[in-house]
This record gives structure tokens, C-alpha cells and sequence, in this order.
């Protein structure tokens, strides 16, 4: 069975950082592209940041170019997003999911507010 859990979201003040972290499981992650998407409230759910199977090739979308850092640990199955400089536009619900499927946690909710 596949399951992605992300975790880390929360609350924080603009020009905060949070690292969000996705535990996968249920699939061979290390042959995965692995991709990081967010959802804001009455919008549809984009693509941030995605890293190739082997931690090369990081993209990011121009939203969160020079602020985000996307990460994997293939030996522990995890993906995560190092987020800086955080915009109140960044406000959504964070998702990991990997390439070509359809597969998708339940996403952490990030809130930056002051």
C-alpha cells in the first residue's frame, strides 16, 4: 500500500522559514521523480519544486525560485522543502507526490500571517 504523510506545516510570521518533510512508503521511491505541489484556498494545485530520483535536477517554479530548497533522503524514503522567506501568498496546503502517479497524502497547511 502506498502512502505519503507530510508533516511540518503551520503557522508563521512573514519572512519565517518552515521544512516541511514527506515520509513515503508502499513504492520504490528512489526510482521516482518527486515533487512538491500546493493548493491555495479557491485555486488549483500547482507544481513548487520537483528533484530527480537521485537528488539531481531540481526545478522550482518561479514563485519560490531562490527561496524554496527541495531535498530527498532515498535511504529514508523521504522528501522534503525547505522554505525561507516565506510570503503570505505562500499560504496553502503543501503536498508531495510522485511523478506520473496518483498518488497524494493528505498535505500539511502552511499559514504565513502576521
Amino acid at each position: 500500500q502506498v502512502t505519503l504523510v507530510e508533516s511540518g506545516g503551520g503557522l508563521v510570521q512573514p519572512g519565517g522559514s518552515l521544512r516541511l518533510s514527506c515520509a513515503a512508503s508502499g513504492f520504490r521511491f528512489a526510482s521516482y521523480v518527486m515533487s512538491w505541489y500546493r493548493q491555495a484556498p479557491g485555486k488549483e494545485r500547482e507544481l513548487v519544486a520537483k528533484i530527480g530520483e537521485t537528488g539531481g535536477s531540481p526545478w522550482y517554479s518561479d514563485a519560490v525560485k531562490d527561496r524554496f530548497i527541495i531535498y530527498r533522503d532515498n535511504a529514508k524514503k523521504t522528501l522534503e522543502l525547505q522554505m525561507n522567506n516565506l510570503k503570505p501568498e505562500d499560504t496553502a496546503v503543501y503536498y508531495c507526490n510522485a511523478a506520473f502517479t496518483s498518488w497524494w497524502g493528505q498535505g500539511t497547511r502552511v499559514t504565513v500571517s502576521s
